[in-house]
């Protein structure tokens, strides 16, 4: 179970399955970086920087609402499908859960959400 706080800044990590390569070309990163802004308006969340590695993506996030875990589920089930079929591949791209480091929250957002 995954407490998330409303008003929260999370430095999130997530590793390709197996160490496997998840951006391979540019064209990979553009598609990852259009569903990361589809998501940042669809979620209400900020994201003031990112870091794309060829096997993992790590960027720091801002959630004023308790809505990381669905962001994220919304951002990585949405480039798996894309990557999956360019690249004719099945199963999962990402490595278990991401990691998700709470750095602080705003004043007065005492309120938490639990996500199994």
């Amino acid at each position: 179970m995954r407490i998330e706080y409303s008003g929260a800044y999370y430095h999130v990590i997530n590793r390709g399955n197996a160490g496997e390569n998840r951006f391979i070309d540019e064209r990979d990163r553009e598609k990852f970086l259009g569903y990361l802004a589809k998501g940042v308006e669809r979620f209400i969340t900020r994201v003031p920087t990112y870091c794309l590695m060829s096997n993992h993506y790590q960027w720091l996030i801002e959630t004023p609402q308790a809505n990381l875990s669905v962001a994220i589920q919304w951002l990585n089930v949405s480039y798996s499908i894309y990557f999956n079929k360019k690249h004719r591949r099945k199963g999962l791209l990402f490595q278990g859960r991401f990691k998700a480091i709470l750095l602080g929250s705003g004043e007065g957002s005492g309120e938490g959400s639990r996500v199994g």
